[in-house]
């Protein structure tokens, strides 16, 4: 029952909060990107303290973050460490689905922070527009954020990689990152949060130029290892 009263203080609070600051964030943008991103930031610590203080959530972080642009490839499991992380890894170049991207006000918002838009057509305009995304990203020191499962998943879950991490590694040529997520366990898709820890581990740097084949196995391994029945069955195959 607390767990409910706690998650419907915490929702309250941070939607009541966080919808006045999404509406005033294309205003952000016209100072430029550099205001925009630390304006996220306000409200990525927004996050942040009401998760600790109302749900007792606590953020435990394993493993080394590499200096220099790479790709972070990360596990999914909650909304909370899609926000977390792009204060933690320092305003990433995120992924994002061009459905979302061509939302109007918020997608030319979006665009403005300096995400990566990513398109299903896959044809060379598409390919050419993702390109010039990364690259503007890469210009400014700024590393990748994907989650290359494409979705969020249930603990224990551990689908296939899109085929969109691949690519964009094989185009970036940037070392890889696997980060490993623990959070679903008390932040689940659906239902009252729980508190607890919430656990990011940062694994192995990879080289850029490994084959298809080994950097889909080892990022799956990698964004897998707080997931024991996933990295046992990889590692059987």
């Amino acid at each position: 029952m607390m767990a409910w009263v706690r998650t419907a203080i915490f929702s309250l609070l941070f939607w009541v909060l966080s919808v006045p600051l999404v509406l005033l964030a294309p205003v952000a943008a016209l100072f430029g990107p550099g205001a925009l991103r630390r304006y996220v930031h306000g409200w990525i610590g927004l996050h942040s303290g009401l998760a600790r203080l109302i749900l007792g959530i606590r953020l435990r972080l394993e493993g080394e973050i590499p200096e220099g642009p790479v790709i972070f490839a990360a596990k999914h499991e909650s909304l909370y460490e899609a926000i977390e992380m792009t204060g933690l890894l320092h305003s990433p170049a995120t992924v994002m689905k061009r459905e979302l991207a061509s939302i109007p006000l918020w997608g030319w918002t979006a665009r403005r922070y300096g995400v990566i838009v990513v398109d299903r057509e896959a044809n060379a305009a598409a390919l050419r527009r993702m390109m010039k995304d990364a690259r503007a990203a890469l210009n400014e020191g700024r590393s990748v954020l994907i989650f290359p499962e494409g979705t969020r998943v249930k603990p224990g879950e551990g689908p296939p990689l899109r085929a969109g991490m691949a690519g964009l590694y094989r185009m970036l040529n940037l070392p890889v990152v696997p980060v490993a997520v623990r959070a679903g366990h008390v932040w689940p898709k659906r239902g009252a949060k729980h508190a607890g820890v919430i656990t990011f581990r940062f694994g192995e740097t990879l080289p850029p130029g490994l084959p298809r084949e080994e950097i889909e196995a080892r990022v799956h391994a990698g964004i897998n290892m707080l997931n024991p029945t996933v990295v046992r069955e990889t590692s059987t195959d």
